[in-house]
């Protein structure tokens, strides 16, 4: 008798570890339980900790409620001008409704993954090549917003972030982009080089002028340019000759008489406005100006009359001034004494 009672004790006592076994759930922080009774799902949500349901009709389901970083398979596509892509992202969501998520729909994983490979393809789609790798925070908010539309209300899955990880190209539009940015980089130093030459022969104009102005500048840059390459070691011999001299054998040589040079007006544009612009340039970028005094205008100067031309002006007039008999129109005498006259 007393080991018959001993059985029942033992078996009673096992059935009451099964049955607190099977009330007794623990619920993760990052977790929420979803009770079903009997098939039915309640509508009470168990939170974290620990939890007692009935052991016998009732069965929990944990649903995580961590945020889950999903890479999307690369997905290729013809963007709007006819470029060929290969594109790859990766989906940051969590869970907000474990009900709709365990309820709505079988494996919300394998259905996020699906959505974001079809909104992928679709953004491709859509967009220009430039847009992809320029605008990808556009392009980025656009892709969140289609893949989060179906998921949040229907699903209770909420699409945190979508990023765009890379961006295949073919290997032709990549050359074909390096030579258009080579091209454009040569475009910018051509125009940089040019607009340098365009100041520098208006600031040359301006110092021929000063020294067309002044003889005795041209006189001192001889002299400082022989100067500068008598301070080189080197062996060149210099032989000035003034200018003088030059001009006094161009007047005595004999030639054709030439007109008179019309006088040189001084340019109206000398380049200050480009200049001075550049130089405020050079001033926001932290360097030093060049600072001149402002230039005078270049008085006219009359030409000079060729000495040349002046000496054979001079001999018809000498000659001019014996005029021979009947130059005025009176009749020369005849030797037998008539007169010429008709």
């Amino acid at each position: 008798m007393a080991a018959a009672i001993v059985v029942i004790i033992v078996i009673l006592v096992i059935l009451g570890l099964i049955t607190v076994g099977r009330s007794i759930r623990v619920v993760q922080q990052y977790e929420q339980g979803i009770i079903y009774r009997f098939g039915r799902v309640l509508p009470q949500v168990r939170g974290p900790g620990l939890t007692l349901i009935r052991p016998i009709g009732d069965r929990m389901q944990k649903v995580n409620m961590q945020i889950v970083a999903m890479a999307v398979p690369a997905q290729e596509g013809i963007t709007r001008d006819n470029v060929s892509v290969r594109v790859d992202a990766v989906v940051y969501f969590r869970v907000v409704d474990p009900i709709k998520a365990t309820v709505n729909v079988q494996d919300y994983m394998y259905a996020i993954s699906q959505q974001a490979q079809t909104s992928l393809r679709s953004i491709i789609g859509q967009s220009e090549m430039d847009q992809l790798l320029a605008e990808r925070e556009t392009v980025n908010k656009k892709l969140r917003r289609i893949i989060d539309e179906p998921t949040e209300g229907p699903w209770g899955i909420r699409v945190e972030r979508v990023e765009i990880k890379d961006v295949s190209l073919p290997e032709g539009m990549k050359r074909s982009m390096s030579r258009q940015a080579e091209a454009e980089r040569e475009r910018r130093a051509r125009i940089i080089t040019a607009d340098g030459e365009y100041q520098a022969s208006k600031r040359l104009a301006a110092a021929a002028n000063t020294m067309a102005r002044h003889p005795a500048a041209l006189q001192l840059r001889l002299l400082q340019t022989m100067v500068e390459v008598a301070g080189e070691r080197n062996s060149t011999l210099i032989m000035p000759v003034p200018v003088e001299m030059l001009r006094f054998f161009e007047k005595i040589a004999p030639g054709p008489s030439q007109p008179a040079a019309p006088a040189e007006e001084a340019p109206e544009d000398i380049g200050d406005a480009e200049v001075a612009e550049a130089e405020a340039e050079i001033a926001k970028a932290g360097m030093p100006s060049i600072d001149e005094a402002p230039i005078p205008p270049v008085p006219e100067v009359n030409p000079v009359p060729d000495p040349a031309a002046i000496a054979r002006g001079a001999a018809p007039r000498a000659a001019g001034a014996e005029e021979p008999p009947g130059a005025n129109g009176a009749a020369a005498p005849l030797p037998n004494g008539e007169t010429g006259a008709r």
